[in-house]
């Protein structure tokens, strides 16, 4: 379903957040540079990200910030620089880890139910060869009825609307039980009441110590629904509380265009 095979793929187990007392997400120098290109998608970032922070990476295309979340992930070869995952090197962290995709990395065609794509989350507790036991459908049925798409569980999952769609990805996020949430571009296609929803249950899991990084270029959500903003255009342009950085400058820097003082930016930073 995911074109991105290893998003489902395993490494060895590391220490448990509660136990490792370390950041979630830790990474210092990171450089990357993708075959065929003169320039870094990624130069010398370094950024530290706590459990419990709701983190929103702000940037243009080609920002590097698809990137940063499968370096993250464990996807993506390190080239320069260290990343850490709750203090373990990320690919042997990946049980802890969830992602949702961007949509374009789905293939929505392949014939798959919702309730089976929410299981997927389950593998990760699984391995490949055992079968669901009581408490995995358990998980399921639970992360079905926080979505409110419990009634979508046996529908084609092509078959659904783009906001049905993302529900149904983060409740297999949800039925994985992950620590760390890496979302990329999460809002995109979807309605005012999956985006509310998705905002809500994210910012439950956070109170309990979970920890979400999100990209997204709607910038009128920043101030409502997350603690900290990152922007990223291939460097860390700024890095902070939210209602210290978004501001008129910032985002003309991240954005890429010059900043006159009586330039208007109202729709920019109202989403």
């Amino acid at each position: 379903m995911v074109r991105t095979a290893q998003v489902f793929s395993y490494g060895k187990v590391c220490d448990h957040p509660a136990i490792s007392g370390k950041p979630a997400l830790q990474m210092s120098g990171v450089s990357h540079r993708y075959p065929g290109l003169d320039h870094d998608v990624l130069d010398n970032v370094s950024v530290t990200v706590e459990p419990g922070e709701r983190v929103a990476l702000v940037g243009p295309n080609g920002a590097g910030k698809s990137t940063l979340i499968k370096l993250a992930l464990g996807l993506e070869q390190l080239q320069q620089g260290a990343i850490s995952v709750y203090g373990n090197r990320a690919s042997t962290c990946r049980h802890r880890v969830a992602v949702i995709p961007q949509r374009s990395t789905v293939d929505w065609k392949f014939p798959v139910t919702v309730e089976q794509v929410v299981m997927m989350g389950r593998y990760v507790h699984l391995g490949w060869l055992k079968r669901p036991q009581k408490q995995d459908y358990e998980a399921v049925d639970e992360a079905l009825g926080r979505m409110e798409i419990d009634s979508l569980r046996h529908r084609q999952v092509g078959e659904l609307s783009g906001g049905q769609q993302q529900r149904v990805m983060l409740a297999r996020t949800l039925a994985h039980d992950a620590d760390l949430l890496l979302l990329d571009e999460p809002l995109n296609h979807v309605d005012i009441a999956t985006q509310e929803l998705m905002f809500h249950v994210i910012e439950k899991l956070c109170e309990a110590g979970k920890t979400a990084i999100i990209s997204t270029h709607d910038l009128g959500v920043l101030k409502v629904h997350f603690s900290r903003a990152l922007f990223l255009d291939r460097r860390v342009i700024a890095d902070g509380p939210v209602e210290e950085v978004l501001t008129p400058e910032v985002v003309a820097r991240a954005y890429g265009f010059r900043f006159h003082k009586d330039k208007d930016l109202t729709p920019w930073l109202n989403g």
